[in-house]
């Protein structure tokens, strides 16, 4: 056998994701660049480590034991590179935070520096729903949460990053809206929601509860991004992070309905579970974030101080 330990990092990359296309996508490589290295791989063994049913990919019995051994052969061979780096004075070791997935607009802003700064760490990063992050959270499966809404079953420390500003916002085609409204605006709008679990939605459901509003449910939609387009095309309104819409505000694309009451507020944290024992990577991320967290919000965050 000659094996390569590129070839086991895509084969553990596939069984992972059960698809040779998203493997290729999250290795940035192409899907048949991953086909042919799975391929040498394969030809090297006598049994098979996966099969194609109905064009989709499974991994079998084998091809699991095969996949358990390649992540500890993988984990070992950066365990190498972070002893090296140790000895040579370097911060070394993985980050692993979960963010919510309206925070990747700010979290890469808050770990580029910090990464370049620190050569030697390697950052694994999940963005997923607020439910999912505080079940990672809570399964001690990453050291860092970055959250809008703080959980309430968890013992937690917290560091505050900046504000989260919620608008009501619907595209500038359809919007002609210029005066100041109260609450009756949202007896006739129709509404277009986040996913449940969703920090945005929590956020949009707590106002609207403690006002007595009821709204025209539009839609659901499981991103910022599709609750974005869908504004866009003119499907209806949404309660938004101004965070995510920068870009379009800056085109006139998207516009801001000025409610009394809003912008909502909740507050961009770093979170982790208060009895942890934080890696001594951790510990250094979260005092980069703690002395250069103001210097990082108003070069990069600053413009957020003409919405309010």
């Amino acid at each position: 056998m000659n094996f390569t330990l590129n070839q086991l990092r895509i084969f553990l990359k596939v069984s992972q994701t059960r698809s040779i296309t998203k493997a290729a996508e999250e290795l940035h490589l192409t899907q048949p660049a991953v086909s042919i290295q799975l391929k040498n791989f394969q030809d090297q063994l006598e049994l098979p480590l996966w099969e194609i049913v109905n064009k989709k990919v499974y991994i079998t019995d084998f091809g699991r034991e095969i996949a358990e051994l390649a992540d500890k052969i993988i984990s070992d061979v950066h365990s190498i590179q972070f002893k090296h780096n140790a000895h040579l004075g370097q911060l070394t070791g993985q980050l692993k935070i979960s963010v919510v997935s309206t925070g990747k607009y700010i979290a890469p802003y808050f770990l580029s520096d910090f990464m370049h700064i620190n050569p030697g760490v390697e950052l694994m990063m999940d963005v997923t729903n607020k439910s999912k992050v505080i079940e990672s959270l809570e399964k001690n499966e990453v050291d860092l949460a970055l959250v809008s809404v703080l959980p309430d079953n968890l013992r937690i420390e917290k560091h505050e990053l900046l504000d989260n500003k919620l608008f009501l916002v619907g595209n500038t085609a359809t919007t002609k809206m210029a005066q100041i409204y109260d609450k009756k605006i949202f007896d006739d709008l129709p509404l277009i929601y986040r996913e449940k679990g969703s920090g945005t939605r929590h956020v949009m459901e707590k106002y609207l509860i403690q006002n007595n509003i009821y709204v025209k449910k539009k839609m659901e939609l499981t991103s910022n991004e599709a609750v974005k387009q869908a504004v866009l095309a003119g499907l209806g309104y949404s309660i938004m992070p101004l965070i995510g819409i920068k870009t379009e505000l800056d085109t006139n694309l998207l516009k801001i309905i000025p409610v009394k009451g809003f912008p909502i507020q909740s507050k961009w944290s770093l979170i982790w579970l208060k009895d942890k024992k934080l890696s001594m990577t951790s510990q250094a991320y979260i005092e980069y974030i703690k002395n250069e967290k103001r210097e990082i919000i108003e070069k990069k965050f600053g413009w957020c101080d003409q919405y309010h």
